[in-house]
């Protein structure tokens, strides 16, 4: 694991790109890293789809259709909105590991996953990856509507194509406009039960783009010499940590403008009010304390504290609506 005292230490100046030539189909693999047996294959391929990234994008999707229907959707739409939503982004996940290989061997926190240490090959993961993708959109089409299938396949799209293959290795924004494909959930669930869009959706599509540079930038902070040394031109690493911060402060404040705007449009109760201005008040906190501090341990405490905040944000508007 990295730590302050690593190659990169974490300071106060940007960081210079360590130049690194790589190529991840020639890497040399350690046979005790290669998977064996079915349930490893298996669970190798669960890997590629990232699902702790899918459990929390699926986390603002049935708040966000219980908002749009006014109560519980019907169990067939959710199962078949949660069915597609997970299967388009984790092929886009496997797509994203498929490309990001190279880089993902020269990081330590990623240098386990499945397409570096051989569990699974490249032909596999892509093969993978797009019969996901097909699926979802078959699911969601079939059983939503071409709207909720179009919304998530054009989401996979853009997280694959506009930020792992164009911007993750060439800009220090790449995030911020990354960051609509992860915001594509509430879309989807809305267009699900609704089978259109709105002000509504589009303030929690907004929310969600906003909430996620700081999300993201302060995980970059403690993983800095990692994106370095791997030659990716994150925000903390091309930038003073004393301006990372900053930014990282002002898409919170964004945030919280977010969630008010929508609570306004949706209509939203005391419950959401409550949680919104006390969670949205630690978040900001937390980020005035990373300005402070500059430190790895201040960046963890926000990146950890805006998924807790994007939790009780969604749930306290899916109960706000149920308790009426």
């Amino acid at each position: 694991m990295p730590s302050n005292t690593s190659r990169y230490p974490i300071t106060d100046r940007p960081l210079s790109l360590a130049i690194v030539v790589s190529n991840a189909g020639t890497l040399q693999v350690s046979s005790a890293y290669r998977a064996s047996g079915t349930l490893a294959r298996l669970g190798a391929f669960v890997a590629l789809t990232k699902p702790r990234i899918v459990e929390l994008l699926l986390v603002t999707t049935v708040p966000t259709m219980v908002v749009a229907a006014g109560g519980w959707p019907s169990v067939r739409l959710l199962a078949a909105t949660l069915t597609g939503g997970a299967l388009s982004a984790g092929g886009a996940n496997a797509a994203n590991m498929y490309l990001d290989r190279d880089l993902d061997a020269l990081m330590r926190r990623t240098q386990r996953r499945p397409l570096v240490t051989g569990a699974v090959s490249a032909p596999s993961a892509l093969a993978f990856a797009m019969g996901l993708e097909a699926g979802a959109f078959l699911v969601l089409w079939l059983a939503d509507n071409l709207l909720c299938a179009a919304l998530a396949l054009g989401a996979a799209l853009f997280y694959v194509i506009v930020y792992t293959a164009l911007l993750k290795r060439t800009s220090p924004q790449n995030i911020v406009i990354g960051g609509a494909a992860g915001a594509a959930p509430v879309l989807v669930g809305w267009a699900a039960v609704r089978g259109s869009l709105g002000w509504a959706p589009l303030l929690l599509f907004a929310l969600v783009i906003l909430w996620t540079p700081p999300h993201f930038w302060a995980l970059a902070i403690r993983y800095r010499d990692d994106y370095a040394r791997a030659n990716v031109p994150m925000m903390p690493v091309v930038r003073s940590l004393q301006r990372t911060s900053w930014q990282i402060l002002v898409y919170a404040l964004g945030t919280l403008t977010s969630s008010a705007g929508f609570g306004v449009v949706a209509h939203m109760h005391w419950l959401y009010w409550v949680v919104a201005g006390a969670a949205g008040a630690v978040f900001v906190e937390f980020c005035g304390q990373l300005l402070l501090a500059r430190s790895a341990a201040a960046a963890m405490k926000v990146f950890h504290w805006s998924i807790t905040y994007l939790s009780l944000l969604f749930v306290a508007m899916a109960i706000d609506v149920l308790i009426r």
